[in-house]
């Protein structure tokens, strides 16, 4: 029972702070109206299609030489049971250590090496949903690449185990759209689940979102609108909403969203970045 609680309070910090900044945007810094990530995703100037993903075995041993003798010793030890036994229990125990070394990328690895050796449609789930946390937190590109090409693996196992999962088909599309820079890719597993389920929330809040970085906002509008019908206080699609309007010129409506937005999310950071952004409009 210790091992699962630890477990799970690091990481649902991870996960409640990703949908904090990204889900409901409270408290990130925007860009022309989109976050940190998909800012950079976007840019022609950093394709991330052309970054090298991350070496995850020299980032590996570049922290492991940084432990103390004490802990590369436990962690030595560790390896050597996992190596054995080769079961789920052993790589949590590496998980767990790096988990506390506040190594989150290293920890995420074990984690889904466990998950695989479970190979429960609940622990792979889980798994590549710590990667997607992580990912939608990631700054440098390299990591962002090796985390989407850790996570897609996860969702494709979750949708072989379930074909009917359609969560773990949006987690799959946005590690593509947002990890690898291959959109259209997102777009066709997007589609896939609005020809099947024409309201589902997750799918057209992100072809919203992706319809105004193309710069289609009455498509947008329209998917977004739809969001919100279904969920009318889902400040995310309350927001993109708002950004499209804006794009479209409606700059009245742009503003009504907003400061709804504002109200509900009730931040003072994020009503601060609001109303600052709110005066540059013209």
């Amino acid at each position: 029972m210790k091992r699962k609680q630890a477990f799970l309070l690091t990481f649902s910090v991870i996960l409640i702070g990703a949908l904090y900044f990204l889900g409901d945007f409270k408290g990130k810094k925007k860009h022309n109206g989109h976050t940190h990530n998909e800012a950079m995703n976007a840019s022609p100037q950093n394709p991330i299609e052309n970054i090298d993903a991350l070496d995850f075995k020299q980032f590996e041993l570049s922290q492991e030489n940084s432990l103390n003798e004490q802990k590369k010793a436990t962690l030595s030890e560790l390896k050597v049971k996992a190596i054995k036994k080769e079961t789920a229990h052993e790589y949590k125990d590496i998980a767990e250590f790096w988990e506390k070394e506040n190594e989150l990328i290293i920890a995420a690895f074990y984690y889904k090496k466990a998950a695989f050796l479970e190979n429960t449609e609940k622990s792979i789930t889980f798994a590549g949903s710590l990667y997607l946390a992580l990912l939608e937190r990631e700054g440098d590109m390299s990591k962002l690449k090796w985390l989407s090409l850790e996570a897609i693996p996860c969702f494709e196992k979750v949708i072989e185990l379930n074909p009917n999962n359609d969560n773990a088909k949006v987690a799959l599309a946005t590690c593509y759209t947002e990890g690898m820079g291959e959109t259209m890719k997102g777009v066709t597993i997007l589609r896939e689940i609005t020809a099947k389920d024409s309201t589902n929330i997750p799918a057209n809040l992100m072809l919203g979102k992706m319809s105004i970085q193309s710069g289609q906002f009455d498509k947008a509008i329209n998917r977004l609108e739809l969001v919100l019908s279904k969920t009318p206080e889902n400040t995310e699609a309350m927001y993109f909403l708002a950004e499209a309007y804006k794009g479209q010129g409606n700059k009245a409506k742009a503003i009504s969203l907003f400061e709804k937005c504002k109200s509900i999310v009730n931040n003072p950071e994020f009503s601060k970045e609001i109303d600052n952004y709110i005066k540059t409009f013209n």
